[in-house]
């Protein structure tokens, strides 16, 4: 029988168990700490000593970079180099040219992409064996640089963007890594659409895409770091100087092919230290606008080629 006190006494809960708040620091997880920072540390390092040392002969006198007296610090300080290549009227055409030819060379590649990755993806397509053959097939084997010259010229593209937009337009590492992505989306969010009413472009526009930010934003960074770096093209298919792109420019500046004008005003320049310094220049001037756009797109970089390699 309950007595009265008895029902009165509060119950006693028992003690709840403490929770561990994050992983318990062993001896041997320390170590691996202080390992995997002094690792990481040492990459970095590595990493960014190269860019600073450039940036630093960029900005050097000759006699301390033909010394090898320059490593992280400009030595005998000089923007001469730079006034030089800005100074130049070509210079800046060339730049526009560049971005023109890297902002529509990339829209052109990610359409194609975009559109044949997709068709890719879909496993009840017939023929769809063939075109991922064809598309692997051109990994490994391509017509040359004779036929492809000749095929550009015969189809009147030479002097324009379309030279180096369309032969170059689809990256097959990059249409296998997003039909990938799409092979992963659920199946289902494309049949509700479907019975909503929406064809085959609506679903792509409205339902796939939206979804797919990481992995576009993904392949613009790798289209438009290629196109922007790119020079060979222009440099077999680009008759006028006006129509090269800087890298063309700077390469043919070093090579002292420019032009009888800029290579007299080089010699002439004894201030202007252009043996030495100018490599370092030129890859300041082409790597920085890539180096400014980066981080505006690293977040989805990552995410996009990780969930387009989830499936092979």
């Amino acid at each position: 029988m309950v007595t009265v006190e008895a029902a009165e006494r509060p119950t006693e809960t028992p003690p709840r168990p403490r929770r561990r708040r994050g992983i318990q620091e062993t001896r041997g997880y320390r170590v691996f700490q202080v390992a995997n920072g002094i690792i990481l540390t040492l990459v970095v390092i590595v990493t960014l000593y190269p860019f600073v040392n450039i940036v630093a002969r960029s900005m050097s006198d000759e006699a301390y970079i033909i010394a090898g007296q320059v490593n992280l610090v400009p030595r005998g300080f000089t923007v001469d180099t730079y006034q030089l290549l800005m100074s130049d009227s070509l210079f800046w055409t060339n730049y526009r040219n560049t971005v023109f030819y890297t902002v529509t060379a990339t829209v052109v590649s990610i359409v194609m992409t975009t559109c044949y990755a997709y068709v890719l993806s879909k496993k009840q397509l017939k023929g769809r064996g063939a075109l991922v053959g064809i598309a692997v097939f051109t990994m490994f084997f391509s017509g040359g640089l004779i036929p492809n010259y000749v095929l550009v010229t015969s189809l009147g593209l030479k002097n324009s963007v379309w030279a180096i937009a369309l032969p170059n337009a689809i990256n097959v590492f990059n249409l296998l890594v997003m039909k990938a992505f799409f092979e992963s989306l659920p199946v289902e969010l494309e049949e509700a659409a479907a019975v909503d009413g929406l064809n085959t472009y609506g679903i792509l526009l409205r339902i796939v895409l939206p979804l797919s930010k990481a992995i576009v934003a993904t392949m613009v960074l790798f289209y438009a770091v290629a196109f922007w770096n790119s020079w060979f093209a222009a440099f077999l298919y680009m008759d006028r100087q006006e129509l090269w792109p800087v890298t063309v420019y700077l390469r043919n500046l070093i090579a002292g092919a420019t032009g009888a004008e800029n290579v007299g005003a080089i010699a002439a320049a004894d201030e202007v230290q252009a043996e030495a310094t100018l490599k370092a220049v030129t890859i300041v001037l082409t790597t920085l606008p890539i180096l400014l756009v980066y981080p505006f797109v690293q977040r989805y970089f990552v995410r996009g080629i990780m969930l387009g390699a989830v499936k092979g």
